[in-house]
């Protein structure tokens, strides 16, 4: 599902990324960590097609972005720091304007669907505004699965999310898995990294130090520190 290969991204003299390789198999969660400018953000807004690298490579779904942006974009679901929701919509009316956007055929059903499939049916017509950060994180999840991805990108999903909500959207995302979706996630949270991920990349100063299954959840927060030089 990705080929990542030599990738590097440079901001002036500043290297966020430097010869980053790795592949990621269709229906795999990988959960990318590192310390704070380690480059995670950087490299899932490449991954998105929402920034070009410096040089390298990047493969999605057998596609460069480069050259076929519409196709491969059409792959991939995003989730960034921001929900990019309107707050004074409810939450049927932001699926909707978001189905339009992406031409999403039968919007009605699908938007039912996944309304349901994060559990937010019965406040469909409340405005975004009046949404926990947990609600609003599962409704800008939906909005991100719209369009059919095989894709999803989630850039610190669990950020601001109490031991509930931080639940509910690991029930989701597993759900996700199972159905075949691939899945890369940055997180911070090095407890919930080794409980959902089956996969960890970690980075430092922008270089993947280090790619392999996951420990058990427990023996994974010393992996990291050991990996990342904490």
């Amino acid at each position: 599902m990705i080929r990542v290969e030599h990738l590097s991204k440079s901001f002036g003299v500043r290297a966020a990324l430097d010869d980053v390789s790795f592949t990621v198999a269709p229906g795999e969660f990988v959960i990318l960590v590192g310390p704070n400018g380690a480059g995670k953000t950087t490299l899932l807004r490449i991954l998105a097609t929402l920034s070009r690298p410096t040089s390298g490579t990047v493969c999605i779904a057998g596609l460069d972005p480069l050259q076929q942006g519409i196709p491969a974009r059409q792959q991939i679901g995003f989730l960034s720091h921001r929900t990019l929701l309107y707050e004074d919509l409810t939450a049927e009316q932001n699926l909707a304007f978001y189905a339009r956007v992406y031409g999403v055929p039968d919007a009605e059903a699908r938007i039912a669907n996944l309304l349901a499939r994060v559990d937010l049916t019965s406040r469909r017509h409340d405005w975004v505004q009046t949404y926990s950060r947990g609600m609003q994180q599962r409704l800008a999840i939906a909005r991100a699965l719209l369009h059919y991805p095989r894709l999803l990108l989630l850039d610190e999903p669990y950020a601001g999310l109490d031991p509930i909500a931080a639940g509910a959207l690991t029930s989701l995302l597993t759900g996700l898995v199972d159905d075949g979706c691939t899945l890369v996630l940055t997180t911070h949270n090095l407890e919930m990294a080794g409980a959902v991920g089956k996969r960890a990349i970690v980075l430092n100063h922008g270089r993947v130090v280090h790619d392999a299954p996951l420990p058990d959840e427990r023996g994974f927060p010393a992996l990291y520190c050991e990996r990342s030089g904490k």
